[in-house]
């Protein structure tokens, strides 16, 4: 009996739910896209920003940012797995060179803007910067990746 590859089982798992890898990977990282929307939104709230919009009372929006957090984090880990294990850099073209510099990056910026979470010795105004360009990467890598899929490619499961 031959060994699976990593690819094969990969694939297997993805093409249980989804018609192949790359769907589940723009509709998980859809969802992860979903989830920055509401990082940002409650952020802001927290910030004494958008209460009329998000008017979620204090303690319930931190808690709603932060697990809001740890789920998109969760979606990102089986799309980062596809790009870096089975997809791999390429620089085809424009998108998939900015796609591919972005996707370099994304986990570092997280790592700033955790330690900025947990450091209080900042200024006030570096976490909504650091938030900002968390999600500026996020919506990147989505437009470059999940809504090219869709408009593109296939909008399906």
């Amino acid at each position: 009996m031959p060994l699976a590859s990593v690819s094969s089982t990969y694939g297997d798992l993805a093409e249980s739910v989804f018609s192949s890898g790359i769907a589940m990977k723009a509709w998980l990282a859809s969802g992860a896209f979903v989830l920055g929307i509401v990082q940002v939104s409650t952020g802001a709230r927290i910030f004494g920003k958008l209460e009329r919009l998000v008017p979620i009372p204090r303690p319930h929006v931190n808690r709603v940012h932060r697990w809001s957090g740890r789920m998109a984090i969760l979606l990102t880990l089986p799309v980062a797995f596809h790009c870096i294990f089975i997809l791999g850099f390429q620089t085809a073209n424009a998108r998939v060179l900015v796609h591919s510099i972005l996707g370099s990056f994304v986990y570092g910026v997280l790592t700033v803007k955790l330690f900025f979470v947990h450091d209080r010795k900042h200024p006030r105004w570096t976490l909504p910067l650091v938030g900002g360009a968390m999600f500026a990467v996020l919506a990147t890598l989505w437009l470059t990746s999940s809504f090219w899929y869709f408009t593109q490619v296939r909008f399906g499961f």
